[in-house]
């Protein structure tokens, strides 16, 4: 069978698997319409073609629903029946149900009996509506059983498939807190299809009787079957092959539960290095057993500590003689004038709403009860060895973090365009700031990322003036605001071979929702922590590091080239890894606004850091933090756990869908940009050669190509679109016609750029409405052309020149003062932010200089070193163009000048830019340590 499956579908099926979900809703609903129509046609050239249509959709269907529960494979054999019966009518009836079971997802509350009939049918799928229309109601309490699907891996025939999958049914009980129905395959490239194309897979009992092979030629494992030859794995022994089956489920969706079931000698297997199963089971071991210690696992991850005390708190009758009217809802509930507070949010939020820790609750300072074990939770997750709740953003995390690593005088590298929390916990932490450039993409007024070979050969520098055990930490955003992304394990590995303690910080803001997708999870921090800890522990590398030492001896250790041209190896010996996230949980995952949370991976924690790390979360964590964020975050976890693969793979569909559209639309084309990888990666760190992860005729089929070998990659979940040829600048385009004229929310835009992020709420009617809009847009930009006059066009020729070719140059990083650099003999780069910063207090050692009538240009023509004495951050691009300390070049000038924006935090136009005095630099110069 193709990986096309048929010539009728614009997808490439099974082989790129991100739109499967897509490609099967809509295949069902394309048979669905074909059907309606072949029982109504007379003509019979028009009727042979529609059956052969129909044959396509079922043929490609029965390759799909192989990995499914429903429709079953004895519901395919059903509708196979009717077709070669050319019962057509009946034919088109029994997928209408199916189709309708699929959408109302009934068949999670339900079996659905395709023998039923019409009246029967219609009565149940009314019920089902009115089930969903509940569900979704905000008031809703649907005690519904959660319903999964349990994956079966061994040779069986038919009968044998019927025989077992009858034997769970069998042992469901209206009890149960879970509902399952079973998958089976035979063969372990079916195995991993199946956890990739289906995600209502939660456990897989994986048996030892298996071939390789699949029946079907797809070629959606090769990514992950790279270095495994059919050969290799048809000579390993049954066990050894569970084995290695078991650790790739693990590495493509770790939430899976995994057991084995064997009939050979199980103490022996037991004894083997099986730490990806949960249990190991006989083959005449009762199906009762199985089917109790799969629902226990689920329960596992389906348990949320916090919340369900925090529901168990809301309904204790107690006496409050503590602060907070409003705990228990009483200053509400007794008011004559505030109850709209309880119309809107319902009475619930204010039942749970206490100054308590006790009680059954707990303390977020210092947990010992549900949140401690809610963050443990966490930690599993997100693949951490430690993870911690923060209740006030992403902002406070990055600051606890900073202060927990860094004392004053410590060295911290840091990408100069991160987010401004960083910028100010350099100042809290009195850390000596060494500020790496990203690459700057001018035509789109943005930057990318930071190019390892500038890591390294700042690394380097302070290698050779004997400053490198000064440095503590890489600090990185990753992902960027506008979607780039490192290749996290080779920044580290790399830096770790020039400094084998250096503690990492990557900011994971907008990237919570990658360890949920087997693509994107590779370029999180805490995977790569795990992988690289594994790495430097194995036998394997040790024999690959000693071969790599002997060759880099040979080199000149004094030539640049030797550490920048060739990938560097940490010694095992003396590595550790050390590895730091935050997160926005709220901005790509189920969270209310501020809930964040920090993950750690670090084989020096509990030696070095755990004490100051507790005082700086104690330093920056409110007494009171609000419960309702901790209980979302803790929800937050438990959904990402269930659902994430499937919710992060919706969220990608959506995406490309989009992205599709905006490629290959002429008149969306005409006015609108995509911007692709290569817009936004240059050729230079785009080692795997992919420009697109589109093609028209091929689909999409590059991305896991890129996102194995790049430098850097573009998250296609996030939409940069160029807007420069309407003439309408970013931020008039978001306020005066997205926001203002439909309604529709973004939140970060440049000169000649919008940014469209898709999320795991991200419908697919989502993206029509904004296809739409967009349309209606390009449309409206037609007919102002067409009904200006002559002036006006020039008007906005002018614009659009403005904004697609007459775009400032992005400025580098300049230098800090001398009198702030408390290493310029050494000739180090890093510079004390927080001794700038607090020297700007005085208000003597400062003035104002205004730059739009040329006094400030004066001053440095005369050879005066200008010095920022503020943070200077126009929106966008909204970082730091400016820090305290920072001289400021003409770049920095000609490009301040030249922006158009109407918010600059740290500059007064009527005054000009705060800089220190002269008589202030020379004094600070001559106290300098």
């Amino acid at each position: 069978m193709s990986d096309t499956i048929g010539t009728d579908t614009p997808y490439t099926a099974l082989g790129f698997y991100h739109k499967i979900s897509q490609l099967r809703a809509d295949t069902w609903n394309a048979l669905k319409r074909d059907l309606g129509k072949l029982i109504h046609l007379k003509d019979d050239a028009q009727s042979r073609n529609l059956v052969k249509a129909v044959d396509i959709k079922l043929t490609r269907l029965e390759i799909i629903e192989d990995y499914h529960a429903f429709p079953s494979k004895e519901d395919f054999r059903h509708l196979w029946h009717l077709f070669n019966r050319q019962e057509y009518s009946l034919l088109e009836k029994v997928v209408k149900r199916l189709v309708r079971a699929m959408i109302s997802e009934s068949y999670r509350r339900r079996q659905v009996d395709l023998s039923e009939t019409d009246a029967d049918a219609e009565d149940l799928e009314t019920l089902d509506a009115l089930a969903q229309l509940r569900r979704g109601h905000p008031t809703s309490n649907s005690s519904s059983q959660p319903y999964f699907e349990v994956l079966i891996v061994d040779a069986m025939s038919l009968q044998e498939e019927e025989v077992v999958r009858e034997a769970f049914h069998n042992l469901r009980r209206p009890e149960d807190k879970f509902v399952y129905d079973v998958v089976t395959v035979r063969s372990f490239e079916d195995a991993l299809i199946a956890i990739l194309v289906n995600p209502n897979i939660q456990a897989c009992l994986i048996r030892y009787e298996f071939p390789y092979k699949s029946k079907y030629n797809l070629s959606a494992l090769r990514n992950y079957l790279e270095g495994i030859s059919e050969v290799e794995l048809e000579t390993k022994s049954e066990a050894e092959r569970s084995i290695l089956l078991s650790s790739m489920i693990r590495e493509i969706r770790p939430e899976i539960d995994q057991f084995l079931v064997t009939s050979g000698d199980v103490e022996v297997t037991a004894s083997r290095d099986i730490r990806h199963f949960n249990r190991i089971f006989y083959r005449e071991t009762d199906y009762i057993e199985q089917h109790h210690t799969i629902l226990r696992a689920i329960d596992n991850r389906f348990r949320t500590p916090f919340f369900d005390a925090l529901r168990e708190y809301s309904r204790k009758p107690t006496g409050v003689f503590h602060a907070m009217p409003i705990s228990r809802g009483k200053s509400i509930t007794r008011s004559h004038w505030a109850g709209q507070m309880i119309d809107f949010y319902g009475i619930n939020i204010f039942l749970a709403e206490t100054s308590a820790t006790s009680g059954g609750l707990d303390s977020l300072l210092q947990p010992y009860g549900p949140i401690k074990k809610a963050q443990e939770y966490a930690a599993r997750a997100f693949g951490s060895r430690q993870s911690f709740f923060v209740t006030n953003g992403t902002s406070t995390a990055n600051k606890i973090v900073v202060q927990a690593l860094v004392k004053p005088r410590d060295i911290v590298l840091v990408d100069r365009d991160c987010h401004k929390s960083h910028h100010y916990g350099m100042v809290l932490s009195g850390a000596h700031v060494a500020y790496l450039d990203s690459y700057p993409l001018n035509d789109y007024s943005m930057y990318g990322a930071v190019p390892l070979r500038e890591i390294k050969k700042t690394l380097l520098e302070y290698k050779r003036s004997g400053q490198l055990d000064k440095v503590k930490m890489l600090l990185l955003t990753n992902c960027t605001f506008d979607g780039v992304v490192y290749n996290v394990r080779r920044v580290m590995e790399e830096c770790l071979a020039i400094k084998p303690d250096l503690v990492f910080l990557w900011d994971e803001a907008w990237f919570a929702f990658a360890t949920f997708n087997p693509t994107y999870r590779p370029r999180t921090a805490m995977h790569a922590a795990r992988h690289l800890r594994d790495r430097y522990r194995s036998e394997e590398y040790a024999a690959e590091y000693a071969a790599w030492k002997e060759e880099f001896d040979q080199l000149d250790p004094d030539d640049d080239a030797t550490w920048l041209d060739r990938p560097l190896m940490p010694d095992p010996e003396t590595v550790r890894v050390r590895t730091y996230a935050t997160h926005s949980t709220h901005k790509t995952l189920t969270s209310l606004r501020q809930g964040s949370m920090i993950h750690v991976y670090d084989q020096d924690y509990r030696q070095k850091v755990e004490a100051p790390f507790h005082e700086a979360y104690m330093t920056h964590t409110s007494t009171s933090p609000n419960y309702q964020i901790l209980a979302s975050l803790d929800v937050g976890r438990m959904q990402a756990e269930m659902e994430g693969f499937e919710l992060v793979h919706s969220q990608v569909e959506a995406a490309l869908s989009l992205r599709e559209q905006l490629y290959t639309n002429p008149l969306l084309k005409k006015y609108f940009e995509v911007l692709k990888n290569s817009d936004l990666v240059p050729a230079e760190f785009r080692q795997s050669g992919v420009e697109t992860y589109y093609d028209p005729n091929a689909g999409w089929n590059k991305m896991e190509e890129a996102w194995a070998q790049d430098e850097f990659v573009v998250d296609p979940t996030r939409i940069t679109l160029s807007i420069g040829k309407t003439g309408i600048d970013g931020d008039a385009f978001k306020n005066d016609y997205l926001m203002n004229q439909y309604g529709i929310q973004i939140n970060k835009t440049s000169r000649n750029t919008v940014l469209f992020m898709t999320n795991i709420g991200t419908t697919r009617g989502a993206i029509a409405y904004l296809l739409d809009v967009l349309i209606k847009l390009a449309k409206s930009f037609d007919r102002r052309w067409e009904e200006s006059s002559r002036p006006e066009r020039k008007i906005i020729e002018h614009q659009v020149k403005s904004l697609t070719h007459d775009l400032p140059p992005l400025p580098d990083f300049s230098r800090f003062h001398d009198a702030f650099r408390p290493h310029v003999e050494a000739g180090t780069p890093d510079g004390d932010i927080r001794r700038a910063y607090f020297l700007s207090y005085d208000e003597e050692n400062t003035e104002y200089l205004r730059f739009d009538n040329g006094e400030l240009q004066r001053a440095m023509v005369a050879g005066r070193d200008v010095v920022s004495a503020s943070f200077v951050i126009p929106y966008p691009p909204g970082f730091p163009v400016l820090v305290p300390g920072q001289v400021i070049s003409e770049e920095i000038l000609y490009f301040l000048q030249a922006l158009d924006v109407k918010e600059i935090h740290g500059y007064r136009p009527e005054l000009g830019l705060i800089v220190f005095t002269e008589e202030a630099l020379l004094a600070t110069s001559e106290g300098a340590d």
